[in-house]
């Protein structure tokens, strides 16, 4: 049923995945503090507002905030690789 190659094919199988989603949770070490956050979220008026309307503000906030930094390093890896 199982042989070696396939038993060491499954190993290997698993440990990449393990080793991506360690490199994975290490790209995040660059997210913003709890109070950063709070900060951006009264900037934009979000505290004035009721629960619902706060909550759908803060996402836009958020969204807003992650979408720019991933333009940004799409546009950065663009320039590195002369593609403009």
């Amino acid at each position: 049923m199982w042989d070696i190659r396939s038993i060491v094919l499954f190993i290997c199988s698993i440990f990449v995945v393990i080793l991506i989603s360690l490199s994975m949770a290490n790209a995040s070490e660059t997210e913003k503090s709890k109070a950063e956050w709070n900060a951006l979220y009264v900037e934009a008026g979000c505290m004035d507002l009721n629960f619902f309307q706060r909550e759908i503000c803060k996402t836009k906030v958020f969204q807003k905030t992650n979408w720019q930094s991933g333009k940004d390093q799409l546009n950065n890896t663009f320039k590195k690789l002369g593609v403009n």
